[in-house]
């Protein structure tokens, strides 16, 4: 229970504001939103927890305590905000006075951004499924012999991009003529920003043969905690809409998905303390699937409205499955050492 510790300590906190700002309702409903960003975001600590685990030490503390306040403040109070008042041409300090006086309006211009906003996520976390499935150095392959093919396109220089890019025009094609620009905009926005964060480590990579490993290393950490950021960015741009369908109060829903986001970082934590994804090691496989059908269900929302319990469902499904197919995988892999010519069966 160490690694949830301060989790419970800032639910506590973000309870006690809220019961004072909503009385015993505002509680409930920060409980309840804090419940549905765990539930939701299960994938995600997945696929943080595979690139944490890269990471020093140091890092995931930073990931831990300074990136909570990014993922709190930053993308679930201050991004909306500044997404609305780029929308609408009014000031930030306009529009944070109107989150806070006048919700409805608020939520409604925030609705009106759906789209882009769904164009930029949703090409985005396209970009990390694509980079996962078509990476031609993945070893052990969940689905077999069609997930070992798909991998084989790998080779292919960029493939990721072109498919991603491809699939943009395409949904573009089916969107109002008003909204493509915007969209076509945001979301090859979404393609630059992975492109971008995903090869920054590059540049580390022809550095002088004197300098020492551990800063290397510290330079490596920096950079994959940016990429994380980027990454939670991305899956918390649907729950902060989405929250809205629950309450329009702006302040009960930052302290609702705070107790969401500092469960997702803390089980993060602990999934790479206890070495979870070597125990289930198709349980990163899963997470990755339901990264990609969350990125269609972002895209596709931004044609037809998809209620975001079939995100969770279909989320946990895919998780579920991974973990019962590492399972079993682990006990075929055991029959197979203790019984070493039963592969020539």
């Amino acid at each position: 229970m160490q690694h949830f510790r301060l989790s419970f300590i800032v639910t506590g906190i973000a309870l006690a504001a809220a019961l004072y700002w909503g009385g015993i309702v505002g509680g409930f409903i920060a409980l309840i939103l804090g419940v549905l960003e765990v539930s939701l975001s299960f994938d995600n600590a997945v696929v943080n927890a595979s690139i944490l685990k890269r990471m020093d030490e140091r890092w995931q503390q930073y990931f831990l305590t300074y990136g909570i306040l990014v993922a709190v403040f930053g993308m679930r109070l201050v991004f909306p905000i500044a997404i609305v008042s780029v929308a609408t041409g009014m000031g930030f300090v306009g529009v944070a006075d109107m989150a806070l006086h006048s919700p409805a309006t608020y939520a409604e211009h925030l609705n009106n951004a759906h789209v882009e906003i769904a164009a930029f996520g949703g090409m985005f976390l396209l970009m990390v499924f694509f980079s996962f499935i078509f990476n031609d150095e993945k070893e052990l392959h969940w689905l077999g012999y069609i997930e070992e093919k798909l991998s084989d396109f790998g080779k292919l220089e960029s493939i990721e991009v072109i498919l991603s890019l491809g699939l943009l025009l395409l949904i573009n094609h089916w969107l109002p003529e008003a909204e493509r620009l915007e969209v076509l905009m945001a979301g090859v926005g979404g393609v630059m920003l992975y492109v971008v964060v995903g090869s920054m480590a590059a540049l580390f990579e022809d550095e002088e043969e004197g300098e020492e490993m551990a800063d290397v290393l510290k330079k490596g950490s920096m950079m994959s905690f940016l990429y994380l950021e980027v990454l939670d960015a991305s899956f918390s741009f649907d729950g902060v809409i989405g929250a809205f369908a629950i309450t329009q109060d702006v302040v009960i829903i930052m302290l609702g998905l705070a107790i969401g986001a500092m469960f997702v970082r803390s089980l993060t934590v602990y999934l790479v303390r206890q070495g979870t994804l070597d125990e289930y090691v198709f349980l990163e496989h899963g997470a990755h699937y339901a990264i990609g059908t969350l990125a269609a269900i972002m895209l596709i929302s931004m044609v037809h409205h998809i209620p975001e319990v079939v995100t969770g469902l279909v989320g946990a499904v895919l998780i579920g499955l991974s973990v019962y197919s590492s399972i079993r995988y682990k006990k075929q892999l055991a029959a197979q050492n203790d019984n070493p010519y039963k592969a020539l069966d």
